[in-house]
């Protein structure tokens, strides 16, 4: 396992992360302070705002989980990977692609989202 895909896994885990001082503490130790995660419904920045988009996200899809799908691509300080997101052994609803960039310390700074897949 690369750093990069051990670095996805733990990006994956934080938005599968259901309990609030968990996540919370996930993601100050994965995001720096002032980290963005942007995608084509939502720009935060910050811990308390990555925080309110994860939250939203699982309010709006409980008991769905977000699972990496595919290799994950990086060179120098970024990489690229997606995601699909639905219940377990059934169809995913929700799938896309995130380009991340890290800092020199291995935390996120700059997430971009795509969406390819969303529910009609």
């Amino acid at each position: 396992m690369t750093e990069f895909d051990a670095l996805a896994a733990k990006y994956i885990a934080v938005w599968n992360e259901t309990d609030p001082d968990a996540r919370r503490v996930a993601i100050e130790d994965l995001w720096t302070p002032d980290g963005r995660y942007v995608d084509p419904t939502v720009a935060a920045q910050g811990h308390a705002d990555i925080d309110a988009t994860i939250g939203a996200v699982q309010g709006r899809f409980p008991g769905m989980r977000f699972r990496l799908r595919g290799p994950v691509d990086g060179h120098h300080e970024q990489a690229r990977f997606g995601w699909q997101l639905g219940p377990a052994g059934a169809e995913d609803l929700v799938a896309g692609f995130d380009v991340i960039e890290r800092d020199e310390s291995g935390r996120l700074v700059h997430v971009l989202g795509f969406l390819d897949k969303v529910p009609s």
